[in-house]
């Protein structure tokens, strides 16, 4: 009876988890199979997750395809992140998951808890047990997000670098104290400050333990060390992490000054806050870096071409490399 009642909830759209009411999984866009199921997060709280599965993939047809998790910005959703991939996992063949996450308080402002990294490892599985017909292949699992995505994705290879075989962090924060500085000088910053308050149980000064184990600069010697191929994209405009070249390119630098042969690669464009995380944007060409998406892509993303959109307006430069270091950048390129 309890396979019966799954498999309709497949046929559906729909996850059915035990003991919960089950509700339709909105197409955030129509070319790929979108499901949305719940789990148990670290505290026991409840939450959920979509999974993006290419429209080709279902009971009939389920290789093991690569998996990206994919952890959303600040005081956003799924939903929203989710619409960003449009119908990239069906072009690449890959699936992706959306957790709506849990931090120590708030569900959406997460903000690097310890707890949500450990969630995040378990996406993997917990996607495959929530749709039975969903396999992954286990050594291409993958970690993209942007903005406290960026931030949440740089914390998973610092603290689970064989779980991935690649990352891509956009425009993320890597000091959280030094960002909660800032949000002062941003529109509404003040508001945003007294939610990390609540999530974090103080400020900086009250409570630095809690930020800085939520900041990718306090594992800056295991992601260099991590042998994950991490790609970094941020921006000179951007006007909601206002220092970017303080905090992501001064990260970058420390991160080749401990290893310089460390597979990280550092892009700078000047684009507005988190924009290039989009199927329409530098998405598809970080994509086709690390082989999700064909080669041909870097030169003729045929997503931009049919929006109309110019190349010009995401264009970007590598970093460059810190003195005494300026040979190779990388796997990742």
């Amino acid at each position: 009876m309890r396979k019966i009642a799954a498999a309709a909830g497949i046929v559906a759209g729909l996850v059915i988890p035990a003991g919960a009411v089950a509700r339709p999984a909105h197409a955030a866009v129509p070319r790929v199979r979108e499901f949305r199921f719940a789990y148990r997060t670290h505290a026991g709280r409840r939450s959920y997750a979509l999974l993006l599965l290419p429209r080709w993939y279902g009971p009939a047809r389920h290789p093991a395809i690569p998996l990206v998790i994919c952890p959303h910005g600040r005081n956003t959703t799924p939903y929203a992140a989710a619409r960003r991939w449009y119908d990239l996992p069906t072009l690449g063949g890959f699936a992706v998951v959306l957790p709506a996450g849990q931090g120590r308080v708030l569900q959406l402002d997460s903000w690097g808890y310890p707890g949500q990294i450990a969630d995040l490892a378990r996406m993997p599985k917990l996607a495959e047990r929530a749709v039975p017909f969903f396999r992954y292949e286990p050594s291409r699992v993958y970690a993209v997000g942007a903005s406290m995505g960026g931030q949440e994705v740089l914390l998973l290879v610092a603290k689970h670098p064989h779980l991935l075989a690649g990352a891509i962090a956009f425009d993320p924060a890597v000091n959280l104290a030094n960002r909660y500085d800032e949000l002062a000088h941003v529109p509404f910053g003040s508001w945003a400050q007294a939610k990390a308050r609540v999530e974090m149980g103080g400020t900086p000064k009250q409570v630095p333990e809690a930020y800085a184990i939520r900041s990718p600069t306090t594992y800056l010697r295991k992601i260099a060390f991590s042998g994950v191929p991490t790609q970094l994209w941020w921006s000179t405009r951007d006007q909601v992490i206002i220092n970017q070249a303080a905090q992501t390119g001064r990260f970058f630098e420390r991160l080749k000054h401990l290893n310089p042969e460390a597979p990280v690669v550092s892009y700078v464009g000047h684009w507005p806050h988190a924009t290039e995380d989009s199927a329409f944007a530098v998405l598809p060409t970080a994509l086709a870096k690390i082989g999700l998406l064909p080669r041909h892509w870097l030169q003729n993303d045929p997503l931009l071409v049919a929006r109309g959109r110019s190349a010009a307006a995401f264009a970007y430069v590598p970093q460059p490399l810190p003195s005494g270091n300026r040979e190779g950048v990388g796997s990742s390129a």
